[in-house]
């Protein structure tokens, strides 16, 4: 595309991005009336700009700036896949990715949107993909996969290098599976999405097993 993102680089410069304790969404310092910050999660902050829409700017904290090329190598291997942005260039603070519309999946639930079962399937196909590129899909969960026209679009894969299952997707697509047409068309409140989060985060030490904490999360959900 011309390297078209270059335009915005100048105006991320004014901005910085640190990390936090505890696994907290970093914090973001400055900033440009051109930016807009579409994303934040624990190790970067992502950015639109209005002079070049077509494009994401995953900017990073400088402490986790190590993961840029490792992030790049990923996208390099998945390659050309419709369930996947793709990335356009690496520098040293950041990331240029496409710019992918829609809600997350967070988001659906916030608002009450319809998430279809195409959505579930989508994920499962690409992570099949994935694996037959020889990489480890890791760390899927509602705020890293967007709704695209009914279709699933997976926006984070900074995690697909490190080994083991972290089993976050198994237990959402079991949780939509078992749970999901109870709440279907609700829009829940953010509070108590939040405290799901939290309580997953750390479930294996207030519970027993996944299926507790689950009938937990059932009773507060249907009775709010």
């Amino acid at each position: 595309m011309d390297n078209k993102w270059e335009v915005a680089l100048p105006s991320l410069t004014q901005l910085t991005v640190s990390s936090n304790a505890n696994n907290e969404h970093v914090t973001i310092h400055g900033g440009d009336e051109t930016l807009r910050c579409v994303g934040v999660g624990t190790d970067a902050a992502v950015f639109q700009s209005i002079n070049a829409p077509d494009f994401a700017f995953k900017l990073y904290a400088e402490d986790k700036r190590y993961k840029i090329n490792i992030e790049e190598k990923v996208y390099q291997t998945i390659g050309d896949c419709p369930f996947f942005s793709t990335c356009y260039a690496a520098y040293d603070t950041l990331l240029v990715l496409s710019f992918e519309e829609g809600p997350t999946l967070f988001d659906c639930l916030l608002q009450g949107i319809q998430i279809p079962c195409q959505v579930v399937q989508d994920v499962e196909a690409a992570r099949h993909y994935v694996r037959e590129q020889g990489l480890n899909p890791r760390d899927i969960h509602l705020k890293n996969i967007l709704m695209q026209n009914g279709r699933a679009k997976i926006i984070d894969v900074s995690e697909y290098v490190h080994p083991g299952n972290d089993f976050r997707w198994e237990h959402l697509k079991k949780a939509y599976e078992d749970h999901y047409d109870l709440i279907e068309g609700r829009a829940l409140p953010f509070w108590l999405l939040e405290t799901i989060r939290k309580w997953y985060n750390s479930w294996n030490k207030h519970f027993g097993s996944y299926e507790e904490f689950m009938k937990k999360v059932a009773k507060i959900t249907l009775f709010k």
